[in-house]
């Protein structure tokens, strides 16, 4: 059967070989390797990263126009040493080979100890056969002239550098200072007596934990992820951007520090920041009933076009921002779509499914991707569109595949990993506490609304009526001797111990006790093991969606709407669902990383106070990793000077790093001046003039600074 898969995936890699760039192919290569490792969102933002490094330096350095941006640069405290290349190879096949042999030995390191190693190498080793690429060719003096041995060299200094980032890739992305300040919560047992820090990240102590990749977890307890990431080299973060703390002895790197989240506080019931939040969680697993009749509209017409300027700052501004009790936000909506001039058209579904299938969609991708993955899934069906033209900011030519994809992957690859290093930086510093632990540390204590009430106390959890309230004689929850009397009730999704068979089995939602929440997840992952505050997903996801406004130059997904298709009863995995047929629908990029966020709260994941934070500063980040690596596609003109298009029919835009004031002369092949004018460079080195009035053939642009040649350059006039 094996064999026969095999076959099966050699041939569809035969079809597709030559029908997308090979820099895509590398791409969904590395989302296969995520898919199969341990799901680690900043390991694989940095693997993403740095394959799309390769895949850019290798089309680069033979472009006359764009940069290298790690072969023969310093990166951090690294230099990549390189000489130079020439080679007789055709320029297309040079750099087709030297991406596939770069990024093939990256994976065979980076992979090398994944739990679906089997299936990743085999996979890569299929592409290059292939590709008709003899793997046993490991040389690395490129130097002769071979793209081969170019791969190869960019892959061993990129790895080189991988182990000297700050990662600790070498120790296998070992914690080196950070411990956490509460003992485990064991998930098999009520409540959380072992909680002393409630402010502060707990471990989970879960029988057979299981990753979001599916990936058995020896020990059943995984430690923090990456609480030091903020020590790794970025890309486009700069030492402005990063606040420095110690704790602990170490040196946490905080960038785009967003200030302390909400701490618990004394009684004050819902109007403490802290109890508000994570109640409102739980308020929102009364959603998850597919039983429940409440139809909601999950069209663009109804939801999306939420402005930045209305996210919330102060806390009564986050309770107008967060319904409470019926849950989403404050969605405008868009009644016309702006490609097809059409209106929108409404789709009713359960609310109960909807909830659901969020939480499920974008936990780390419909294929276990991890985020930053799963956005380079979107950027790909992007890419794929019929509408769609790949055109840089949406202006100018349409660039060819490769050129598009290694650009694309550049930027977004770039912004992936300045979050992972941002948001875990954030999460280590602050070390916030989960959903899971704060609810039931609460719970265990009592209610702090009202000091008349049985079971008060300043750490308890605030009632609300309908969804927080206190057990009483004669409820079903009291129990056969009233134990559970004065205990905290929730009307909430019932919890994975309701589900026998995920086929066949659905929770729904009831009154439960409050010590027994969970959140909308497997019971054998309960919660991702890091700390919440900023959430990782609305970091990520806003800076993806600003990276693909800026990059397609369009806030809209082609066509006006993206879509994905969700089958009844075989899309949700640890129980049965959804009871009907559905299609999440985004008409921008924004609008799918503002669901994205939301889908957070509904799956028991983060409060809000995770939420916004990870938005704005995602906002940041992928503006200013698009900025910082769009300098690359145009830095060796300005710094050599360039002219292109070359040949021209009629403009010709000049690209030139100019220090003093310039006058620019255009002559013909008898040295005559038949052009002359000051060249007023702008920002980005840039400076246009019109040549339509030429005859056809060929000339000589030379520019003076300081009545000094600066750039002579032959053009070809058509």
């Amino acid at each position: 059967m094996k064999r026969y898969l095999l076959l099966i995936l050699f041939l569809v890699i035969s079809v597709t070989a030559f029908s997308q760039s090979v820099a895509r192919h590398w791409n969904e290569e590395m989302l296969n390797g995520i898919r199969n490792d341990f799901a680690r969102p900043t390991v694989h933002a940095r693997n993403l990263f740095h394959s799309s490094v390769l895949l850019y330096d290798m089309w680069a350095l033979f472009d006359d126009r764009a940069d290298t941006y790690f072969l023969g640069k310093k990166v951090g405290g690294y230099t990549c040493p390189f000489n130079g290349f020439e080679t007789s190879e055709a320029t297309s096949e040079a750099q087709k080979k030297a991406m596939s042999y770069a990024v093939y030995r990256l994976m065979k390191h980076r992979f090398d100890a994944s739990p679906g190693r089997e299936e990743i190498m085999q996979s890569i080793e299929l592409l290059m056969e292939e590709l008709g690429y003899n793997t046993a060719n490991t040389s690395t003096d490129y130097e002769n002239g071979d793209p081969a041995a170019l791969g190869n060299y960019a892959a061993q200094q990129m790895i080189a550098f991988g182990l000297q980032d700050g990662a600790n890739e070498a120790n296998d992305y070992e914690n080196q200072f950070y411990e956490p300040l509460n003992e485990p919560l064991n998930t098999d047992i009520s409540g959380n007596l072992t909680m002393t820090h409630p402010n502060n990240w707990q471990p989970l102590k879960v029988e057979n934990y299981v990753d979001q990749s599916g990936n058995i977890i020896p020990g059943g307890q995984p430690p923090f992820l990456s609480p030091e990431w903020g020590a790794v080299t970025p890309f486009s973060l700069t030492e402005e951007d990063r606040t420095t703390y110690s704790a602990s002895g170490f040196d946490y790197h905080v960038y785009h520090d967003p200030g302390d989240p909400s701490y618990i506080q004394e009684g004050m019931g819902i109007d403490d920041p802290y109890k508000w939040g994570f109640a409102l969680v739980a308020a929102w697993g009364s959603h998850l009933d597919p039983e429940d009749p409440t139809l909601i509209d999950i069209s663009p017409k109804s939801l999306g076009n939420v402005a930045f300027e209305s996210y919330p700052k102060t806390f009564s501004e986050y309770k107008s921002f967060y319904n409470f009790k019926s849950g989403g936000d404050p969605s405008l909506g868009r009644s016309v779509n702006p490609v097809t001039g059409m209106p929108y058209e409404t789709q009713m579904v359960k609310r109960g499914d909807y909830g659901r299938v969020l939480a499920e969609f974008w936990a780390d991708g419909p294929d276990s991707e991890t985020p930053p993955g799963h956005w380079f899934t979107i950027l790909n069906y992007v890419n794929d569109h019929p509408l769609f033209e790949k055109k840089f900011r949406g202006e100018g030519t349409v660039l060819n595949d490769l050129e598009w994809d290694v650009k694309a992957y550049f930027i977004l690859g770039g912004a992936m990993h300045d979050v992972a290093v941002s948001a875990w930086g954030i999460k280590g510093y602050y070390d916030y506490v989960r959903p899971i632990s704060a609810i039931r540390y609460m719970a265990d204590r009592g209610q702090s609304t009202d000091a008349s009430l049985p079971s008060y106390h300043p750490h308890g959890l605030p009632l609300s009526e309908g969804l927080i309230e206190i057990v009483n004689e004669g409820d079903i929850l009291a129990g056969a001797f009233n134990e559970n009397v004065g205990k905290i009730k929730l009307y909430t999704w019932r919890g994975p111990d309701w589900i026998i068979d995920p086929n066949i089995d659905v929770a729904g939602v009831d009154w439960i006790l409050a010590e027994e929440w969970f959140p909308y997840q497997r019971p054998s992952f309960v919660t991702p093991p890091f700390a919440g505050y900023v959430s990782g997903h609305s970091t990520y996801s806003r800076a993806a969606s600003e990276i693909l406004t800026l990059l397609t130059g369009d806030e809209y997904f082609p066509g006006g709407m993206g879509t994905f298709d969700i089958a009844k009863d075989e899309f949700l995995k640890f129980e049965r669902g959804p009871s009907m047929d559905m299609q999440l629908q985004w008409a921008t990029y924004r609008d799918a990383s503002d669901q994205t966020s939301l889908s957070r709260i509904w799956g028991g994941i983060h409060p809000p106070i995770d939420d916004i934070p990870g938005r704005v500063i995602g906002k940041k980040i992928g503006i200013e990793a698009f900025l910082f690596a769009e300098e690359y596609f145009t830095k060796k003109l300005a710094i050599d000077g360039i002219l292109y298009p070359n040949p021209t029919n009629d403009m010709v835009t000049v690209y030139f790093d100019a220090k003093e004031p310039a006058q620019l002369y255009v002559y013909d092949i008898l040295r005559r001046i038949v052009i002359a004018t000051p060249a007023n460079f702008d920002a980005d080195d840039r400076f246009a003039i019109d040549v339509s009035s030429l005859s056809q053939g060929m000339y000589f642009v030379v520019l003076q600074e300081n009545e000094k040649n600066t750039m002579v350059k032959k053009l070809i006039k058509k």
